[in-house]
């Protein structure tokens, strides 16, 4: 009966004592809504940066390919991982852009990102996509191979 009484009382205790919220708020989150198309101004922007990088990827010219990085990616992009896009690249075929649209990193933050595919061919299995900052800078490329 003691615990039973010991019970009832801590809980009505903590009935008593509990505050009422009034006036709550919900704020929105800091972070701004990304667009649902990117502009044609920023997608030539893009696209010029990319095939730059493709360019200077091909000629394997290392302080072009840095210029167009971004930042935050200059450190962990090594010679293998050039490599790697390298050999996903076709330089003998011409790109043109698939579709464009923005592309969710594991941060939460949505990036600006173009797909690419291969003049000539209709499927999109072998497409490649680029991811940018808002600057023009390049954050990732996701090769075909």
């Amino acid at each position: 009966m003691k615990k039973l009484l010991l019970g009832l009382a801590l809980v009505g205790g903590q009935l008593i004592f509990a505050q009422k919220v009034t006036g709550a708020k919900v704020e929105s989150s800091p972070k701004k809504e990304q667009q649902a198309s990117i502009s044609k101004e920023k997608l030539s922007l893009y696209n010029d940066n990319f095939l730059k990088f493709v360019e200077a990827l091909q000629a394997s010219d290392r302080t072009t390919i840095d210029g167009l990085l971004s930042e935050k990616v200059k450190e962990i992009v090594t010679d293998d991982v050039l490599k790697k896009v390298k050999e996903g690249i076709d330089p003998n075929k011409k790109l043109e852009i698939l579709k464009a649209g923005y592309y969710k990193t594991m941060d939460g933050t949505n990036h600006p990102s173009i797909k690419y595919k291969y003049a000539g061919e209709s499927s999109s299995k072998e497409a490649i996509t680029a991811v940018f900052e808002d600057d023009g800078k390049i954050l990732g490329v996701l090769p075909a191979k």
